[in-house]
């Protein structure tokens, strides 16, 4: 290794301090999936024109996205536990590699499946680099700063997905060309040629990364870093749950089972608003053109990363049960004018309700992990993460319903969404009160 690892690892397999170098180097990881989750939601708008596909077919993007995360994520946790955080990083990075190279046969294919199968190969090795990446971010240095190492790995993934729509806004949109007019208006040859063009306009962020992967990729492979596993035996008078006991516990544990519809139902309607900001505003600017249209999923963005600011700060004045009620509260409010106010302004309304989801997914997964016996903790969070299948399933539901009563009134299922959201936390602060307050009762 030429960059050597220089801590101490306790038992329990937290480091004496954090290797600030193989730190920095493992959060750039987390602005890497960002940036291919914000060209999704780029490529929706492209494919429905190029393809002539309906608001529910360009929406198979996000199901082949986020099905694959469902199917590998116990998959991958198995790879981290039997080798090594690096080792599930450096696999998770060279499927993504893949992933991307699959762009350039599809371009030529010029398949909407072709292109279907490259998203889904590139989210099969995001899943590696999610399940291995949260874990060790947190364990990679003292434990009593494990919150704050991840806070700030979330800060760099927030700053990906406003990079990730910049590839997209400037390598695949055209300025002043109107992808969609031009498909109906040309013909024949014509027409053929200009959808090979933009096909190949597909293929240039990946192109960059591509590049950017295998330097990532590169420095991690020559970079020592520590193993932060426990060491710690475990004792033989706790004998550990089988699959079975663990399933039958969980099944059984209400507080579970919420947490797990509320993280779908959140990861549901952030990935549907994203997928269909830039189609709401073509919709309601019929002047605009996609590269024009896509500054909005770029403020989207930004507000989403200034959103985790205030989010963070906020926790230092408040419970996160009173935060995230108020964020959900507010998000509610505002995609319901989204949903009923046919104005252009309804399009900064969704822009706004991206702030609000900043402190969702931490926040829910935390809380959810709360519910569950310390025994059965590891096997709950892969359940947890699965639940991002709602990431496939809810844009899927908002396409169908755009297809059938228009746009802008399908957000109304963001608004049904982010109500579960409100009434999980609403749960949590009661069920904290009344636990606070039998403790004081029996004391």
């Amino acid at each position: 290794m030429f960059i050597k690892n220089s801590t101490t690892q306790h038992p329990d397999g937290f480091l004496n301090k954090t290797p600030i170098f193989q730190f920095l180097l493992l959060s750039s990881v987390f602005a890497l999936w960002s940036a291919a989750a914000a060209l999704n939601d780029v490529l929706i708008t492209q494919f429905r024109a190029i393809f002539d596909l309906s608001n529910f077919a360009s929406a198979l993007v996000q199901s082949a996205f986020y099905g694959a995360y469902f199917l590998v994520a116990i998959p991958a946790s198995m790879v981290v536990k039997k080798a090594s955080y690096k080792f599930a990083i450096l696999l998770g990075l060279g499927l993504y590699i893949l992933g991307c190279l699959m762009f350039f046969p599809a371009s030529l294919a010029g398949t909407y499946t072709m292109f279907l199968a490259a998203i889904f190969c590139i989210a099969i090795g995001l899943s590696f680099l999610e399940t291995s990446c949260n874990t060790y971010s947190a364990m990679i240095g003292e434990p009593e700063r494990a919150t704050l190492r991840l806070n700030i790995s979330h800060t760099i993934n927030a700053m990906g997905y406003i990079i990730g729509l910049l590839l997209g806004k400037y390598l695949i949109f055209q300025e002043g060309v109107d992808v969609e007019h031009m498909m109906n208006t040309l013909t024949g040859a014509e027409l053929e040629a200009f959808k090979v063009q933009v096909l190949q306009q597909t293929l240039t962020p990946y192109k960059w990364l591509v590049g950017i992967i295998a330097t990532v990729a590169t420095l991690i492979a020559i970079t020592e870093y520590p193993k932060c596993k426990s060491t710690m035996g475990q004792t033989t008078q706790t004998a550990q749950p089988s699959f079975g006991e663990t399933l039958t516990y969980l099944m059984n544990n209400k507080r579970f089972f919420k947490g797990i519809i509320t993280q779908f139902a959140y990861v549901g309607m952030q990935v549907a608003v994203w997928s269909f900001t830039i189609r709401l505003a073509l919709d309601l600017d019929h002047t605009m053109v996609e590269r024009d249209a896509a500054n909005y999923l770029l403020y989207a963005f930004i507000m989403y990363f200034l959103g985790k600011l205030v989010a963070n700060y906020l926790f230092t004045k408040t419970s996160q049960e009173n935060v995230l009620m108020g964020y959900s509260a507010i998000g509610v409010v505002c995609l319901l004018y989204v949903t009923f106010v046919n104005d252009f302004s309804a399009v900064w309304f969704a822009v706004g309700t991206s702030a609000l989801f900043a402190p969702c997914w931490a926040t829910i997964f935390a809380s959810t992990l709360q519910s569950v016996d310390t025994r059965y903790t590891e096997t709950a969070g892969g359940f947890v993460v699965m639940s991002i299948i709602g990431g496939a399933a809810i844009p899927v539901v908002q396409g169908l319903l755009a297809d059938s009563i228009g746009m802008q009134s399908s957000f109304i299922v963001n608004a049904v969404c982010f109500s579960v959201v409100f009434f999980y936390f609403m749960n949590e602060k009661k069920h904290k009160q009344a636990f606070t307050y039998n403790n004081t009762v029996s004391a």
